[in-house]
């Protein structure tokens, strides 16, 4: 294994996104009544920026911010921000283990869009384990059963882009700071934030009590991406994403207990199988 995969420090950076991601989905659902996906997105945003900028001129990093690769910097933003407005608008909709197993058959696409524009190759192994993967999240949501259909195509579509977001991110990565990635990922997602929630001329401000929530999704936002982001530093698209799977059984457990969602048999068996695919995806790297 060279210096330029490590598939371990990968893993724990992709733990840290796990509970910043499931922080998120809770907080997301909490204010879905009061907030669309818009004004969510645009809060996020701005909160992010805020928290960028401070550590950006606290550590004196602002200045490795590039501005020689905007289009595909704008490529990634408008690919995440659509994916991302697509699942907030999914989880009032359908139960958490559906939006995350419907977000997670973005590994299916992250393959193909890696191999063809990223210059990623596709091992045995990596194919395993995202196969792997995806069957367990299939397992587990069970998406032909039920769920509004709507919440279950707002799910599936945010996949695609999600993948898109994911392969240019690790282009962005080979010659950007993580500090850069995530500037203009603020700067840019709140310009579209803006644009959007000023479509219909409603701007709904949060109350009092729903503050701490919308402070929530815009730290576990920013987070969730500077752990993405620090793991495709480290090794491929093919190895993080699998990764990523371990959080579909955390949130499964999480809207059991606070939504009164069914946790059966079949979240345990596609459990079993999303981290034997990470399992064997580790071993298979770590060995190299």
């Amino acid at each position: 294994m060279t210096d330029s995969s490590r598939p371990l420090v990968a893993a724990a950076w992709m733990s840290g996104a796990v509970v910043s991601f499931s922080s998120m989905a809770v907080a997301g659902r909490q204010l879905s009544g009061e907030l669309d996906s818009f004004e969510m997105m645009m809060y996020r945003s701005f909160i992010g920026l805020f928290i960028v900028l401070a550590v950006g001129t606290a550590t004196g990093k602002l200045r490795e911010v590039r501005f020689d690769r905007l289009r595909l910097h704008l490529l990634r933003n408008l690919a995440h921000f659509t994916g991302q407005n697509l699942w907030f608008s999914a989880l009032p909709l359908i139960t958490l283990a559906q939006v995350f197993a419907l977000e997670f058959t973005s590994p299916i696409w992250v393959v193909v869009f890696a191999v063809l524009f990223a210059g990623e190759s596709l091992t045995r192994s990596r194919g395993l384990a995202v196969l792997l993967g995806f069957a367990g999240a299939l397992l587990v949501a069970r998406p032909g059963v039920g769920g509004d259909a709507l919440g279950l195509a707002f799910a599936a579509a945010s996949a695609i882009c999600f993948a898109g977001s994911i392969v240019t991110t690790r282009m962005l990565t080979r010659s950007e700071t993580i500090l850069g990635v995530l500037f203009w990922l603020t700067v840019m997602q709140a310009v579209m934030g803006i644009v959007a929630v000023g479509w219909d001329g409603d701007v709904a401000w949060p109350r009092a009590s729903s503050w701490p929530l919308v402070i929530l999704i815009g730290c576990a936002g920013l987070l969730a991406h500077t752990c993405v982001t620090n793991a495709l530093a480290v090794a491929p698209a093919i190895v993080v994403t699998p990764m990523d799977f371990v959080r579909l059984p955390a949130i499964a457990i999480v809207g059991a207990l606070f939504y009164g969602e069914a946790l059966d048999l079949w979240v345990l068996l596609g459990a079993l199988m999303i981290f034997t695919g990470n399992w064997f995806n580790l071993f298979a790297q770590t060995r190299r």
